[in-house]
Protein backbone atom coordinates (compact mmCIF):
# COMPACT_ATOMS: atom_id res chain seq x y z
CA UNK A 1 0.00 0.00 0.00
CA UNK A 2 1.09 3.68 -0.53
CA UNK A 3 0.53 7.15 0.28
CA UNK A 4 -0.53 9.44 -2.17
CA UNK A 5 -1.61 12.72 -3.70
CA UNK A 6 -4.84 13.36 -6.01
CA UNK A 7 -2.98 15.55 -8.33
CA UNK A 8 -5.81 14.92 -11.41
CA UNK A 9 -8.02 12.83 -13.21
CA UNK A 10 -8.62 10.88 -16.77
CA UNK A 11 -11.93 11.67 -18.49
CA UNK A 12 -12.23 9.12 -21.10
CA UNK A 13 -14.80 8.82 -23.61
CA UNK A 14 -14.20 4.87 -24.75
CA UNK A 15 -13.30 2.98 -22.43
CA UNK A 16 -13.54 -0.98 -21.18
CA UNK A 17 -16.46 -1.92 -19.30
CA UNK A 18 -15.05 -2.73 -16.46
CA UNK A 19 -14.35 0.67 -16.18
CA UNK A 20 -17.32 2.10 -16.40
CA UNK A 21 -18.62 3.77 -13.23
CA UNK A 22 -15.49 4.41 -12.09
CA UNK A 23 -13.49 7.44 -12.20
CA UNK A 24 -9.65 7.23 -12.62
CA UNK A 25 -7.52 9.51 -10.92
CA UNK A 26 -3.95 10.58 -11.37
CA UNK A 27 -2.06 10.03 -7.81
CA UNK A 28 1.64 10.87 -7.23
CA UNK A 29 3.37 8.72 -4.69
CA UNK A 30 4.47 11.02 -1.26
CA UNK A 31 5.90 10.83 2.06
CA UNK A 32 4.54 10.62 5.23
CA UNK A 33 5.13 14.53 5.24
CA UNK A 34 3.41 15.38 1.79
CA UNK A 35 6.78 15.72 -0.01
CA UNK A 36 6.23 14.14 -3.71
CA UNK A 37 8.38 11.07 -4.50
CA UNK A 38 8.72 8.97 -7.85
CA UNK A 39 6.03 8.75 -10.49
CA UNK A 40 2.87 9.39 -10.91
CA UNK A 41 0.37 6.29 -11.26
CA UNK A 42 -3.07 6.08 -12.59
CA UNK A 43 -5.61 4.82 -10.06
CA UNK A 44 -9.07 3.19 -9.79
CA UNK A 45 -11.32 5.70 -7.48
CA UNK A 46 -13.58 3.33 -5.29
CA UNK A 47 -13.90 5.76 -2.46
CA UNK A 48 -14.61 8.94 -3.94
CA UNK A 49 -11.78 10.85 -3.99
CA UNK A 50 -10.89 13.95 -5.52
CA UNK A 51 -7.85 16.41 -6.59
CA UNK A 52 -6.17 17.34 -3.80
CA UNK A 53 -6.75 14.65 -1.42
CA UNK A 54 -4.46 12.36 0.31
CA UNK A 55 -5.29 8.42 -0.25
CA UNK A 56 -4.25 5.23 0.31
CA UNK A 57 -3.08 3.17 -3.09
CA UNK A 58 -2.87 -0.36 -3.33
CA UNK A 59 -0.29 -0.95 -6.30
CA UNK A 60 -0.85 -4.39 -6.89
CA UNK A 61 -3.28 -6.22 -9.44
CA UNK A 62 -4.73 -8.89 -7.32
CA UNK A 63 -5.47 -7.37 -4.33
CA UNK A 64 -7.00 -4.39 -7.16
CA UNK A 65 -9.07 -6.86 -8.52
CA UNK A 66 -10.10 -8.49 -5.04
CA UNK A 67 -11.51 -4.62 -4.14
CA UNK A 68 -13.47 -4.53 -7.66
CA UNK A 69 -14.63 -8.09 -7.34
CA UNK A 70 -13.31 -8.89 -11.18
CA UNK A 71 -10.48 -11.41 -10.83
CA UNK A 72 -10.00 -10.83 -14.26
CA UNK A 73 -10.30 -6.75 -14.81
CA UNK A 74 -6.68 -5.02 -15.94
CA UNK A 75 -6.29 -3.02 -13.03
CA UNK A 76 -2.76 -2.98 -11.25
CA UNK A 77 -4.02 0.24 -9.20
CA UNK A 78 -6.68 1.06 -6.51
CA UNK A 79 -7.68 3.82 -4.41
CA UNK A 80 -9.03 2.59 -1.08
CA UNK A 81 -9.17 5.00 1.06
CA UNK A 82 -8.99 8.93 1.61
CA UNK A 83 -6.18 9.87 4.37
CA UNK A 84 -7.46 12.37 7.50
CA UNK A 85 -4.26 12.86 8.69
CA UNK A 86 -0.50 11.30 9.29
CA UNK A 87 1.35 10.73 13.10
CA UNK A 88 4.53 9.44 12.72
CA UNK A 89 6.86 9.14 15.66
CA UNK A 90 10.90 9.63 15.35
CA UNK A 91 13.15 6.71 15.49
CA UNK A 92 15.90 7.44 18.09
Amino acid sequence: MKLGKVIGNVVSTVKLDIFKGYKILVVRPVDPDGTGKGSVMLAIDTVQAGPGDTVLVIDEGNSARTIIQDPMAPIRCVVCGVVDSVHTEELR
